[in-house]
């Protein structure tokens, strides 16, 4: 018996010793250099492969986790700008009563459209030049020489701010034929608005009105702006903003203001 533990002591260092069961507690050194070789080689491929790669595709990969954390984390700008778009955008379908024949007030369709006329630009344009034609007084003359100024200022203006925010209305309805001569074909900023809002100011300037007439043509500029909404042509901002712009035009030209004689040569060379 004490002979035989020996020898079978022996047997087991021998069988341990073989390389299968040396890989189990530890690794071969053949094993671990064919791995760093492989590793190194795999290395050396991704870095000629990313030298390889077009500089476009590095910024890209490089802006992708930015471009997601921005998305999952937007600003507090952000939120705000599209918490009031969205409820500006509700607020104008609700008040759009008159968008269409079948809508609440669809009765009332016509009646807020011929409101809506009285702010156009064109008639207000071609009222200005037949007063302009009869007038025989230098001051009468002057004030609407000036008027006309304002007029065409404005039509100018809103088209430009039109073509340059291109926002449509809240309900897809087409422009008329006096939009499109005034390029009114766009919601922001509201044209009836801002020019409503200018003449108002203009005439409670330059006009010696009593006090129920000024508070009447206040009421109008109010009533013409808000019936755009309620027609289904602009938002509530576009009729807010066409207000402050219709503001702005009347500071500027009461700034450029023509004299009597600048108009009196206009006058005499038409």
């Amino acid at each position: 018996m004490p002979a035989s533990q020996p020898r079978s002591r022996a047997r087991d260092r021998n069988v341990l010793n073989r390389a299968e069961f040396l890989s189990l507690n530890q690794p071969l050194k053949g094993n671990q250099e064919s791995r760093s070789s492989s590793r190194k080689q795999s290395s050396q491929a991704g870095a000629a492969g990313a030298q390889n790669s077009n500089p476009k595709e590095r910024r890209q990969s490089q802006q992708l986790p930015e471009e997601d954390c921005m998305q999952l984390n937007p600003s507090f700008k952000g939120i705000a700008f599209n918490s009031l778009l969205a409820i500006d955008i509700c607020m104008s379908k609700r008040l759009g009563v008159c968008a269409n024949r079948a809508s609440s007030w669809g009765g009332a369709r016509s009646m807020i459209n011929l409101l809506g006329i009285t702010g156009h630009g064109i008639p207000w344009i071609a009222g200005t030049l037949i007063c302009l034609v009869k007038s025989s007084t230098l001051a009468g003359q002057e004030v609407l020489m000036n008027l006309l100024l304002a007029l065409l200022l404005d039509i100018m203006i809103v088209a430009g701010l039109q073509k340059l925010a291109k926002r449509k209305g809240p309900y897809d309805i087409n422009p008329g034929l006096l939009d499109y001569l005034t390029m009114d074909t766009y919601a922001f900023p509201a044209g009836h608005a801002s020019r409503a809002a200018m003449l108002s100011k203009f005439f409670l300037n330059h006009l010696v009105l009593a006090i129920p007439l000024r508070i009447l043509l206040v009421l109008w500029a109010l009533c013409v702006g808000f019936s755009r909404v309620m027609i289904g042509r602009h938002h509530i901002t576009d009729v807010l903003s066409g207000f402050a712009f219709g503001y702005l035009q009347f500071r500027l030209v009461e700034l450029i203001w023509m004299s009597s004689n600048t108009c009196q040569m206009l006058i005499s060379i038409w």
